[in-house]
């Protein structure tokens, strides 16, 4: 039952996203929602009433801090791209998750493979996502408080 009313929240949103009420583009967003919902797995505890405001919020601080993390890794990427030394120094490095939420943890190795110079390349059993960066060289406690701080709004936003 709670797969068909998620479904039933994303339908109207996956319609305004296409701005299409054709017959045929409500059946395939009801496919498509309905293949998303089946990918969440909506659990059995929504976010409270309480909860709601301090997990929107911090939805926000996530995506400001994502947005934050892209240009800044974009310009870093690009200033070694352009150099003519081309210094870069890259490895694979380990980055524990932190958190028991599967969700939480394919959030955070997305967050760190859409910007630019790294990329998860395998997440261990036991959570660590080993990542490949072009510059390596960066000191182990910068990386560790990114983690740090995306685990922590995660887990704000996901219960």
């Amino acid at each position: 039952m709670r797969y068909l009313w998620v479904t039933l929240l994303l339908l109207p949103i996956y319609l305004a996203l296409t701005a299409n009420l054709e017959v045929s583009n409500i059946i395939v967003g009801g496919l498509i929602t309905l293949g998303v919902t089946a990918l969440l797995r909506p659990g059995a505890n929504p976010i409270g009433v309480r909860r709601l405001p301090g997990a929107l919020l911090a939805l926000l601080q996530y995506l400001a801090l994502l947005l934050i993390e892209l240009i800044v890794s974009g310009l870093q990427v690009a200033r070694i791209v352009l150099s003519p030394s081309l210094p870069i120094k890259p490895g694979i490095i380990a980055i524990p998750a932190g958190t028991n939420s599967e969700l939480a943890t394919a959030l955070s190795a997305h967050a760190i493979s859409v910007t630019p110079g790294e990329l998860v390349v395998e997440i261990g059993e036991d959570g660590v996502m080993y990542t490949h960066g072009l510059d390596a060289s960066q000191p182990e406690e910068v990386r560790l408080a990114a983690q740090r701080q995306r685990r922590d709004l995660l887990r704000r936003i996901i219960p």
